[in-house]
């Protein structure tokens, strides 16, 4: 049933100016003595209501020249239940025949029916944008965390099979690739010249409805979450939900300023708070992914905090500005520079530290092994210091096999060495920790916890030696695991 709706007179009067706009000159209101009057009245005001509409973005032609940049990203998981999988221990099976010829003993429960419990693949969905018409592709790290298999589909409906190429979870950016070319690209913009109120467009997935397209306008710039400090992040109230990370943020001309990262939320859904991670950023990241396979940052070792008008005053400070030094940590890059406890740092490398938030992007930025000159406020004056800027250090999980893609696509682990302590609580001379699982290795059971300690009968104490077995391994590969208390072999079909 329509709901009926009453119209005011400020609701008749608008009528009018609409139809004085569309030429109708012969309106009359009913009970009004002097029509003409009220026509003249409304008339006036109907410019200044068609120059607000006309100065109301139109984001058509922006969204028909870069939707076509846009993919789909869909990706297969493992997820925490376990089913019943096909028995690879069979005597008729590859892996029986392989247990037999080297004389391994078979897992205990291997030769149940059913076969062992394996991992129940879980699918989630993100989005993405083309950066190079080869088919390089930014996304988000979060999206493609632990994927046994990526899917990128095309605004032409075509699908192919992505190569994850590096992550970074600090950042959360992550390159993957497919095999195609002559693809549309993206513009790459400049988040700096960006401002504060001004229109932005997202292009993604949200709840997998594909090139759904929302606008809005940047609320803050240069905004820093817990734990993402290296990030400054761009705040927008654009509609973003689940399925819309990793796709990109738009300006006016058609330009990516930013990827879609994250929402702040009660409920799970979008509440007018988004945050888009910026494309300067993301593309440092991307390049030294894809040329190093890892991202390298600069740190000198200072634990920060921002200087408050009251902290200001009573360091001498005239404003309240700068990076206050909390603490030094020994040996490092600060400690052996000569910087204390209560130095407020107000520059690095000529560029002012408005606020402490400002630092750890500029030092991160910094090539490791270079000298960077700090401007500092001591004992109620400026002085300046020299520094050499150390190396961050990268995630404690390393790709096993960072240095091989196809290796990678063989088994897909993150594993680290395990630390002195921990391999003598677990029992073992070394080993390598599974800190992440995807592909062959997780639809095998192996998961995060497990520490690897040999492949086909040989130890393995490094990623490279990991890395060289899996090499060599052929079509299958037997992983001595150790789980809790327990050592057992886990077969891995690597193809």
């Amino acid at each position: 049933m329509m709901k009926r709706i009453s119209l005011a007179p400020t609701a008749i009067a608008l009528a009018v100016a609409a139809a004085l706009a569309a030429g109708c000159s012969d309106v009359k209101l009913p009970g009004v003595a002097d029509a003409n009057a009220m026509n003249a009245t409304v008339a006036a005001a109907a410019p200044s209501a068609v120059s607000a509409r006309s100065a109301l973005p139109d984001f058509s032609r922006l969204v028909e020249a870069q939707a076509p940049t846009v993919v789909n990203v869909t990706v297969k998981k493992a997820g925490p239940e376990l089913v019943a999988g096909q028995n690879p221990f069979d005597e008729d099976s590859p892996f029986g025949e392989f247990f037999r010829r080297f004389g391994i003993p078979v897992p205990p429960g291997a030769g149940e029916q059913g076969g062992p419990l394996m991992p129940q693949p879980s699918q989630g969905v993100g989005s993405g944008f083309i950066i190079s018409p080869d088919g390089l592709i930014l996304t988000n790290a979060h999206v493609v965390d632990g994927a046994q298999e990526v899917t990128v589909r095309l605004s032409d409906k075509r699908e192919f099979t992505a190569k994850v190429l590096g992550t970074d979870s600090r950042t959360d950016v992550a390159v993957i690739k497919i095999d195609a070319t002559g693809l549309p690209a993206v513009r790459i913009g400049d988040p700096k010249q960006a401002k504060v109120g001004e229109w932005v467009a997202a292009i993604g997935s949200p709840f997998g409805l594909e090139r759904t397209v929302t606008a809005g306008i940047i609320s803050a710039k240069s905004r820093n979450l817990p734990d993402e400090r290296l990030v400054p992040f761009i705040q927008t109230d654009v509609a973003v939900n689940p399925g819309n990370s990793g796709g990109p943020l738009f300006n006016l001309d058609g330009e990516v300023v930013g990827i879609n990262s994250m929402i702040y939320s009660r409920t799970g859904g979008y509440m007018g708070v988004s945050f888009a991670i910026p494309i300067d950023v993301a593309m440092k990241v991307k390049d030294d992914l894809v040329k190093y396979g890892k991202v390298t940052r600069g740190r000198i070792g200072v634990v920060i905090q921002s200087v408050t008008k009251p902290l200001a005053d009573s360091f001498g400070l005239a404003k309240a500005e700068g990076a206050l030094i909390s603490k030094v940590e020994p040996d490092s890059p600060a400690a052996k520079a000569g910087l204390k406890t209560g130095d407020v740092i107000l520059g690095w490398n000529g560029q002012p530290i408005s606020d402490s938030t400002d630092l750890p992007t500029l030092v991160a930025d910094t090539k490791p092994g270079a000298q960077a000159s700090i401007t500092l406020w001591r004992d109620g004056a400026k002085k300046q210091f020299t520094i050499g800027v150390g190396e961050m250090p990268a995630d404690k999980a390393t790709l096993a096999s960072a240095a091989s893609p196809a290796a990678q696509g063989k088994l897909g682990v993150a594993v680290r060495p395990l630390a002195d302590a921990e391999a003598k609580q677990a029992g073992t001379d070394g080993g390598l920790l599974v800190e992440r699982s995807t592909g062959a290795a997780a639809k095998a059971g192996v998961r995060r916890g497990d520490v690897i300690l040999g492949v086909n009968g040989k130890p393995v104490r490094s990623t490279e030696e990991l890395k060289h077995a899996i090499d060599g391994a052929g079509k299958s590969a037997a992983l001595l695991v150790q789980r809790g208390e327990a050592r057992i072999f886990v077969p891995v079909e690597i193809g």
